[in-house]
């Protein structure tokens, strides 16, 4: 017996995201899916990650704060500026208390699916990538190629996201999170490493 109703999310989320957020989520979710068939993880989880991970998207900036400030979670200069980059560590807080999400892992992909963060768990990898490139997504730079790699090397699919997404930040002159660049260092340096030894 499944241990999630996916049913019952899906319904939850379609109550309290707009129509346009509740698309990208089931987007999300698909993708995951597809992402975990690919690369072995649990299918389930993926979907689960997939369904919660902007639920606390649609509060608004300040209410986010709030909630974070209540429940003790971590505020970084760099959220506080930008509080958009909360809705992770918040969403993984109400995935747990609001919808019974006990598993880490699957806590753990929603909270880090915007930043990122270094050596994450292949269902951390699947979630970040699969908010990505979704089919609602639209407008990002070389989508088709990232989203054709994602299905061949996880690692390097990764990494292209996370340069794109840096170079969007700092053009657009918006506020980069300290945890999303050291993210991108790492899987840089260990895309180097895995080229290197292919080589030798």
């Amino acid at each position: 017996m499944s241990e999630y109703d996916i049913k019952k999310l899906m319904k939850d989320m379609k109550k309290c995201q707009d129509k346009k957020r509740f698309q990208h989520t089931l987007g999300v979710s698909y993708t995951a899916a597809a992402l975990a068939m690919r690369y072995g993880e649990i299918i389930e989880n993926a979907q689960v990650a997939g369904i919660l991970h902007d639920c606390a998207k649609c509060l608004t900036d300040t209410k986010i704060v709030s909630m974070c400030e209540k429940h003790s979670i971590d505020i970084s200069d760099s959220e506080r500026q930008s509080p958009y980059l909360l809705h992770g560590k918040l969403g993984a807080f109400l995935a747990r208390e609001k919808y019974g999400v006990k598993d880490e892992n699957i806590l753990n992909a929603i909270r880090y699916h915007t930043t990122g963060r270094p050596d994450m768990s292949l269902l951390e990898k699947i979630v970040f990538i699969a908010d990505y490139i979704e089919p609602q997504r639209k407008t990002a730079v070389h989508l088709d190629e990232i989203r054709r790699i994602a299905f061949l090397d996880i690692d390097e699919a990764l990494c292209i996201i996370l340069r794109e997404t840096l170079s969007y930040l700092k053009k657009s002159d918006k506020k980069i999170d300290r945890t999303t660049e050291q993210t991108y260092h790492f899987y840089q340096s260990l895309g180097k490493e895995k080229r290197r030894r292919k080589s030798n």
